[in-house]
């Protein structure tokens, strides 16, 4: 676990915790990579390998006077809006934590050379308010899947054929036509 890899907050009835973009391993809770997540009892929050159940969050029936606010999104553009999902699709996948995409793999996945992804990505951090330093994709991805920009595509499972062993074509059959 890494020395500042994330931080727990508390806010009137809520506590949340903040993942800071600083670890190789990311922040989970119940499994789930998180940037920032409001946290339940029993959750489960895990730091790479180390894990922790959260306890002693009090359920209570009431109009809370704390609101967590999260920052309004600024204004992008069709091609900012795929150039960030491209961005975070490694980072919603449910392998253990990968890294964001990387501007080549990002030029890749939209077919635009890797000098335009990096001027996209100069817009963004300004846009976002990404200060310079290290782990600034990372920072922008966090930020990103926050503010609900960006969410896992629903994975569609393959359909699966009704035909009887009989009625399917053999494999000599299959690689003739």
């Amino acid at each position: 676990m890494s020395r500042l890899h994330a931080e727990f907050v508390r806010r009137g009835p809520y506590l949340y915790v903040v993942d800071l973009g600083l670890s190789r391993n990311g922040t989970r809770v119940n499994g789930r990579p998180i940037a920032r997540r409001v946290l339940d009892d029993g959750d489960v929050v895990s730091f790479g390998a180390a894990r922790g159940r959260i306890g002693g969050v009090p359920r209570e029936d009431f109009t809370p006077e704390v609101e967590l606010r999260r920052a309004a999104a600024p204004e992008l553009t069709r091609r900012e809006v795929d150039v960030l999902t491209s961005l975070c699709r490694p980072a919603l996948s449910d392998e253990a934590f990968v890294a964001p995409a990387t501007a080549r793999e990002i030029a890749d996945d939209l077919v635009v050379t890797e000098a335009a992804v990096k001027q996209h990505l100069l817009r963004l951090y300004q846009k976002f308010r990404i200060p310079e330093g290290t782990n600034r994709r990372t920072r922008l991805a966090n930020e990103v899947v926050a503010l609900g920009l960006v969410r896992p595509t629903p994975v569609v499972p393959p359909q699966r054929s009704t035909a009887t062993p009989a009625e399917q074509p053999s494999a000599a059959g299959r690689r003739a036509s």
